[in-house]
């Protein structure tokens, strides 16, 4: 026994501790996913006077901002409903975005 403790259960609670700390310090899957998506190398510029960004790919979806022309952002390669997704989980109607020359999407 130490402080009190058997030292089977000391080890067992050093060992959670390790795990813990190993995977708080450590990136995980999560971290690395995000970071590729934003690495799709697909940037596209708008091409409407102004162009509504939606919380979700809907005409009818929440307004959360809005994009000027020859404004140029990164997106993701995935369109759903006439709208494209851009890398901050947001929307905008695929009519009015076009990929820039070198874009990948």
């Amino acid at each position: 026994m130490i402080l009190g403790m058997p030292k089977r259960a000391l080890l067992i609670g050093a060992a959670l501790i390790a795990v813990v700390f190993v995977f708080v310090l450590s990136p995980g899957e999560d971290a690395a996913a995000g970071s590729d998506e934003s690495e799709t190398d697909c940037r596209v510029t708008v091409t409407a006077d102004m162009l509504n960004v939606r919380a979700d790919p809907d005409i009818d979806s929440t307004v959360v901002d809005q994009l000027e022309q020859e404004a140029e952002v990164d997106a993701v390669d995935e369109v759903r409903d006439g709208y494209r997704k851009l890398d901050t989980d947001e929307w905008a109607s695929e009519e009015f975005l076009e990929p820039l020359d070198d874009a990948e999407c």
